[in-house]
């Protein structure tokens, strides 16, 4: 029986996270879906495997029904396809953020920072430079054990072990002047953390900051895998994806067994 895993995020504002989280679990219990959500005072973030049937009404029912007030109508989502369920169990859970940053001041839900498209990202990848004749500069927001998984061409990371060193990495990474002159793009699994990276960014004033929207799924779905070496790291049992999006055969026996980030 074929499988369709969806990822997908939002940041807006919610008021009544209790709320959400019962009908969302009811809903996904009722579905027989199986996954990671998680809502907050800034948003909601989901992982979720099903049948395409049930993963389909279970979008319609996001989308449409009235006890969101139209919140996720418009939510991008990004989708593959397994043979098999890659998760073990439900879990829908509230939390303080969506990805954990500590950084309060940076409030994703109210403001967006630029986005680049895949397509237009890799046409400046194929020429080395972005519309205004700047080098590209590909910032890995994500976490060492996924980057060593794969990561784009000359991209710079931090080596981090979680989101919240990010800040003081990039702000060191600025304090030295590696970030002066170029264009940079922050790209994770999905566009989540990429999002508030490249919001912090803003913050800190680094200058021409874009986040790749929808991630490296996103990039795969669209543009294949040109420009990036390696697989992509994804929280649940396929381990890591190729750019056809198909679970790899690669072992990666050290892998986090956590799931709920993108």
């Amino acid at each position: 029986m074929q499988i369709s895993n969806i990822a997908a995020y939002k940041f807006i504002g919610i008021h009544d996270t209790d709320l959400f989280k019962d009908a969302l679990k009811q809903k996904c219990d009722y579905l027989g879906l199986k996954g990671t959500v998680i809502v907050s005072q800034e948003g909601i973030n989901l992982f979720l495997a099903g049948t395409p049937d049930h993963i389909a009404e279970f979008l319609r029912f996001l989308r449409g029904d009235p006890i969101f007030e139209g919140r996720f109508g418009d939510i991008e989502v990004k989708e593959s396809f397994s043979d098999r369920q890659p998760f073990g169990k439900m879990v829908v859970r509230t939390a303080r953020e969506i990805i954990t940053m500590r950084h309060p001041m940076i409030r994703p839900e109210a403001t967006r920072a630029p986005s680049v498209d895949a397509a237009t990202l890799k046409t400046w990848l194929d020429r080395g430079h972005d519309d205004e004749g700047r080098p590209v500069l590909m910032l890995d927001t994500r976490n060492a054990f996924e980057v060593e998984i794969g990561t784009f061409n000359g991209a710079r990371d931090f080596k981090i072990q979680k989101f919240t060193e990010f800040p003081q990495a990039i702000a060191s990474c600025k304090a030295q002047g590696e970030l002066e002159g170029k264009t940079i793009v922050s790209f994770c699994t999905g566009g989540i953390r990429c999002e508030k990276a490249a919001l912090y960014m803003q913050e800190i004033d680094v200058d021409h900051v874009y986040q790749l929207d929808g991630g490296i799924l996103k990039y795969f779905e669209t543009v294949g895998g040109e420009h990036y070496t390696g697989e992509c790291f994804v929280f649940d049992e396929r381990v890591a994806l190729d750019a056809d999006l198909k679970a790899t055969t690669t072992q990666y026996p050290d892998r986090p067994l956590h799931q709920g980030k993108t």
